[in-house]
């Protein structure tokens, strides 16, 4: 299906998880695509994954570190710009050995180092390229249930993320000719899922690839009438059960 080929998005941590899962959905849809994510292996392997569909600018690095969001700005100057910028990337804990600390015994490094990824990154990877974006740009921010709920150990990641849902909110405030979403997954059978949980069955949690219709009616408004939903909080997962049949996806042979 090629309906968007004049549509480009960059997704951030697009090497596994959801963002792989969106990046390889938009791909078969038609978008070209610029993709980043700390892993250079994965990330190439994503990128030979997805050039079988469509163009992919894959480009290793880290979203908090300035040079890196320039390069993703260069990346979006030289396709003609953005349709749409997914901050998908994200830390749970800063890199510290227990992978859910209580707050009294959270390194305040390691606290740094989650607002530096989940909060300070992603305002600075639209900095960054907010001169490429085009006229009604959508901009999806991925979000948390324990940005609004309190949950025992992940209060560093949740109230980075509660951040992100405020300054989210501001930002669609100030630019009212953007899409600005901040998108809660819910639970996911994902590898950082499965670093909260170490040791713990998680075959229980939905895959990425069924809340995949309420992102992409966000991205390309398929659920309201004038193709565009306002801009605002959404649950991913219950906009999926709104759409009327879920998006396959699939690997090329």
């Amino acid at each position: 299906m090629n309906n968007h080929l004049s549509k480009t998005a960059l997704v951030t941590g697009a090497s596994r998880g959801l963002g792989l899962v969106l990046a390889r959905t938009l791909a078969q849809r038609g978008w070209k695509l610029i993709i980043d994510a700390r892993g250079e292996p994965t990330l190439e392997a994503a990128r030979a994954e997805l050039s079988s569909w469509t163009h992919v600018a894959a480009i290793p690095g880290d979203v908090a570190d300035p040079a890196h969001r320039q390069e993703l700005s260069e990346a979006a100057r030289a396709l003609g710009g953005l349709d749409a910028v997914v901050n998908n990337a994200s830390t749970l804990n800063g890199g510290t050995p227990d992978p859910l600390p209580e707050l009294l015994d959270t390194p305040l490094e390691a606290l740094e180092q989650v607002y530096r990824t989940n909060v300070i990154a992603p305002l600075g990877v639209l900095q960054a390229v907010r001169s490429h974006l085009k006229p009604g740009a959508c901009i999806l921010n991925i979000t948390s249930d324990a940005a609004v709920n309190a949950y025992p150990g992940w209060g560093g990641y949740g109230s980075a993320k509660a951040a992100l849902e405020q300054m989210s909110a501001v930002l669609a405030e100030e630019n009212p000719h953007l899409r600005v979403y901040w998108v809660d997954p819910g639970d996911m059978r994902t590898q950082m899922q499965q670093e909260a949980f170490p040791g713990e069955d998680i075959s229980d949690r939905p895959l990425p690839e069924e809340i995949l219709p309420g992102l992409l009616a966000l991205l390309e408004g398929t659920s309201s009438p004038d193709g565009r939903l306002p801009s605002g909080r959404y649950q991913a997962r219950e906009l999926a059960e709104s759409t009327a049949a879920p998006v396959a996806t699939e690997r090329p042979v």
